[in-house]
């Protein structure tokens, strides 16, 4: 699937703090606060950052001319939907050694939302269940449970009437197996995916320049331990929605389709990356990846925003990014190769320009590390640290910083580790001391408004304030805000969040 975000064993720790925090109480001294990142990715294996509630309604005429395929707008906004400007500006394409694309057919400037998509079919993970509504994904206190399964949560009856038609999948299914009920998000996905199919005979409105039936699934490439998997999870599709679901797809377009969500997946995140649930965005998957791309992926609700970073001028691809950009050139191939089967040419990885500064060697050393030593500690940093908790994140620190400078990507990597271990210990004190030494290294290696930059300071802010250090607390949180406002629009309830928190503090 495709994500933003460091993924990490740490990640819980402090996603869980984030919705503590969020929501009203930061952290004090002594008190405990929990808290809570795109080409698509499957839910489970968080991937790819190509890349949701009631559909947008419109209609759609398009245009052919040549290889492209253009769309004009006609909206008519439904109840609970979004603004859908932008459609208009984009065209499909056949792209230059990448197949499929997306171009601009017009000037879109920074912050300026290029399009919209709601999600073609989601799924809310099991863990944010009665804090986020199951239809809408809206975070509030107070929600509604379904009166059969009792685990579904609802905001009022008509996101709960939406939701019906693929929650009573799974409404059943959880009724008749109580506690063993336990099929991956990739699994509950793909399962209400099959009954939109079955429900829908036309054109979506997430599919006005791409159907979900033409993503690539890359069988061919897929290595014994992707099959198995994928059997796994045909298996466990079988055994908790057989019942439920009258004649299953057979095998082979079982396996299509599990290889299509595992390659054009998302996972839908907040406002601190943290995981909220997976959908497929069939538009927003037709972006190709760029390390340098000229837009990002948010989301309101259910449904996906595509906003410009950089100005896209008349004819420029839109390029997304599939993974975590922090790393280096051969770290970020090698991740794209993995999930998405291709190798990356695009100028960041040619060029390789950013590649010295994020592996910053100690200068104060007797003599160079020699290549092989620090290939070693780069598996080191990251094959063992992720298992081990704060005492030998310490020690990875002293050990790496033996030749690595304190911004050299896979340092801050281990920082990444070792300050969700402290919030998971609800070390607060440690937690931002960590922050403090991420956040400058991070806004120079992240391209300009990334959601990684925006999240650290928002953490960080968040964590200032639980520790009554008001001045650098609301600073933190205008960095964030100054970001969000370009990735997510001046208009998400996201940004009014932060803005009601940094108000509060006057």
């Amino acid at each position: 699937m495709r994500a933003t975000g460091i993924t990490s064993g740490c990640d819980a720790a402090i996603a869980a703090y984030a919705r503590r925090v969020s929501s009203a109480s930061c952290p004090t001294r002594g008190t405990a606060a929990p808290q809570s990142s795109a080409r698509p990715a499957a839910p489970e294996r968080r991937a790819r950052g190509r890349p949701s509630n009631q559909p947008v309604s419109h209609s759609v005429h398009r245009e052919r001319s040549g290889a492209a395929v253009r769309l004009t707008k006609r909206t008519r906004p439904g109840k609970g939907t979004m603004k859908n400007e932008g459609i208009e500006g984009t065209e499909r394409f056949l792209s230059p050694d990448k197949g499929r694309g997306l171009r601009a057919v017009r000037h879109f400037a920074v912050g300026e939302l290029v399009f919209a998509c709601p999600a073609y079919s989601y799924v809310l993970t099991v863990n944010e269940r009665a804090a986020h509504c199951e239809g809408c994904f809206t975070r509030k206190e107070g929600l509604s449970k379904c009166g059969k399964c009792k685990q579904a949560f609802y905001c009022d009856v008509d996101c709960q009437k939406g939701d019906w038609p693929m929650h009573k999948l799974e409404c059943s299914a959880m009724c008749a197996y109580g506690e063993n009920w336990c099929p991956s998000e990739t699994v509950r996905l793909v399962a209400r995916i099959i009954m939109k199919q079955r429900a829908t005979t036309e054109r979506t409105p997430s599919e006005r320049l791409l159907l979900l039936t033409e993503f690539e699934s890359h069988l061919d490439k897929l290595d014994s331990e992707k099959e198995e998997m994928n059997q796994s999870d045909i298996a466990a599709l079988h055994h908790f929605y057989s019942k439920h679901i009258i004649d299953l797809p057979d095998n082979q377009a079982l396996i299509e389709l599990f290889g299509q969500v595992n390659c054009n997946g998302f996972t839908i995140e907040d406002e601190e990356l943290s995981h909220l649930g997976s959908a497929v965005f069939p538009d927003v998957a037709l972006m190709n990846h760029s390390c340098s791309p000229n837009v990002i992926v948010t989301y309101k609700g259910t449904v996906a925003e595509v906003r410009a970073v950089q100005d896209i001028n008349p004819g420029d691809e839109v390029f997304n990014s599939y993974i975590d950009l922090l790393y280096p050139t051969e770290d970020r191939r090698e991740r794209l190769i993995d999930s998405y089967f291709f190798n990356c040419q695009c100028d960041e990885c040619t060029s390789k320009s950013k590649d010295k500064a994020k592996m910053e060697i100690k200068k104060k050393l007797s003599s160079p590390p020699e290549p092989e030593e620090i290939r070693a500690m780069v598996h080191y940093a990251k094959n063992v640290i992720e298992d081990e908790l704060l005492e030998m994140c310490e020690l990875s620190q002293e050990k790496m910083g033996s030749i690595f400078a304190d911004t050299n990507v896979y340092m801050l990597h281990m920082m990444y580790q070792a300050m969700g271990v402290c919030l998971y210990m609800q070390d607060w004190d440690g937690a931002m001391s960590y922050g403090e030494k991420i956040v400058q290294p991070y806004s120079v290696h992240y391209p300009a408004y990334s959601l990684n930059v925006a999240s650290m300071y928002l953490k960080l802010g968040r964590l200032y304030l639980g520790l009554e250090r008001k001045t650098q607390g609301v600073k933190a949180l205008k960095k964030a805000q100054g970001i969000m406002e370009v990735a997510h629009g001046k208009d998400h309830h996201y940004v009014a969040e932060v803005k009601r928190e940094i108000e509060e503090q006057k």
